[in-house]
């Protein structure tokens, strides 16, 4: 899939990791290292992603930088989180650019899979939305919170509630089942990330991932709470053993990393999402 215009791209429902044998990719790419068509070309590179806000961070680089960095950026867009591991996996797409370390791992885990990492790109900051209070403080007893259902996306929320003080889970949370103290009775409601920014209404307060709040309208300034740039769930350029020293792709993560990108990221989304470097 080429590029194409942030207002035609929509994101979608994501579904849990335990759905990822029946998802079904797209043809694309393979594993197998392109062959550079001239002297200083790279050749093509197709790369999965969500819309918002890896696919536009990819867009940018495609129109500004890739060209004379000899390569071509194909960014194939996917509307939930499972995917662009499958694709990936099967050869259709060459590399993606959505997930942080514990989901690929988790991935790798239950899919059998042996995808790699070669470096943190950006942190998508999560954050706490609310209509109804204007500090996590404020929250009555019995409130009622949204958090996402995916297991990495889950704990994420309650590490961050518990180091607010609000409940006491264990070392590594990945659902409510490792609430261990939860003294004001907060009632929580596992949702699927990508229907998180129509629950803000309905709850108490919502945790939403950046890559379905920007699309749904939701800005820094309407968060509550917004994790720290000390959050350990960069997202990371994903690829197989067998493209990790591919020149395509040493190419896209040192133009990902470049003052160019995170100048861009900066002046874009206000600190939503915070660059590796």
């Amino acid at each position: 899939m080429q590029f194409t215009s942030r207002s035609t791209r929509l994101a979608g429902a994501t579904v849990a990791l335990s759905a990822v044998f029946a998802l079904t990719a797209c043809a694309g790419s393979s594993d197998e290292p392109a062959t550079p068509a001239a002297d200083g070309d790279l050749g093509t590179i197709t790369v999965g992603a969500l819309a918002t806000p890896a696919g536009d961070i990819l867009e940018f680089v495609q129109e500004n930088l890739a060209a004379d960095a000899g390569l071509e950026i194909e960014f194939q867009e996917s509307t939930d989180y499972n995917t662009p591991n499958v694709a990936l996996s099967d050869g259709s797409i060459d590399a993606n650019l959505f997930q942080n370390d514990t989901f690929l791992e988790t991935y790798n885990t239950q899919a059998g899979g042996s995808l790699v990492s070669v470096g943190e790109i950006y942190l998508p900051s999560a954050a706490f939305y609310s209509d109804s209070v204007d500090s996590l403080d404020d929250l009555k007893d019995g409130a009622t919170i949204a958090i996402p259902n995916d297991p990495t996306n889950e704990g994420r929320a309650l590490k961050i509630l518990a180091a607010e003080g609000l409940i006491e889970t264990t070392d590594e949370p990945i659902s409510i089942a490792d609430i261990i103290d939860n003294p004001r009775d907060f009632e929580f409601q596992e949702i699927e990330n990508a229907t998180l920014p129509q629950a803000v209404q309905d709850v108490d307060v919502a945790f939403v991932t950046i890559s379905f709040a920007l699309p749904a309208g939701l800005t820094a300034e309407q968060a509550i709470l917004i994790e720290g740039s000390d959050s350990p769930y960069f997202n990371v350029l994903a690829t197989t053993p067998e493209l990790e020293s591919d020149p395509r792709i040493v190419k896209l993560t040192e133009l990902l990393l470049s003052d160019e990108t995170q100048a861009f990221m900066d002046e874009t989304w206000g600190g939503l999402v915070i660059p590796a470097v």
